[in-house]
């Protein structure tokens, strides 16, 4: 289990290697991300197969790379070699959850490919995933 110790942005995460990711790109100055914070960690409680991260894009602004983020929260989902989704999402549980179980239903589902991949290897890379 990732420590929130370790990192000020992380969360609850799953503890088998490799296994799925949600990374929500968000801002500290946006209040609908300062709002969806609650959510997202209630989530990862009630989601223990899957690692969530936080990543603000202004502080980490090297994770997100040359993503240009135009919507928050933004999100970017992996089974934990591809990006299997990166977009906004409306700030509610149930769309969290019900994307996050949909897309893991799905074996060898098709990839997002191009910028959310870079931006999943960035964070796994800096999250130590």
């Amino acid at each position: 289990m990732h420590s929130p110790a370790a990192s000020p942005n992380a969360t609850p995460t799953a503890s088998t290697p490799g296994g799925w990711w949600a990374v929500c790109l968000c801002a500290n100055w946006c209040g609908t991300c300062r709002d969806y914070r609650a959510i997202f960690d209630t989530l990862a409680l009630a989601h223990p197969e899957v690692r969530f991260e936080w990543v603000d894009i202004e502080d980490e602004s090297e994770l997100a790379g040359d993503l240009d983020v135009e919507t928050f929260p933004t999100l970017l989902i992996a089974d934990g070699t591809s990006a299997r989704f990166l977009g906004p999402l409306l700030p509610q549980a149930p769309v969290l959850a019900r994307l996050l179980s949909s897309l893991q239903a799905v074996q060898g589902g098709r990839a997002a490919g191009g910028d959310a991949q870079e931006v999943f290897e960035r964070v796994r890379a800096a999250r130590g995933g």
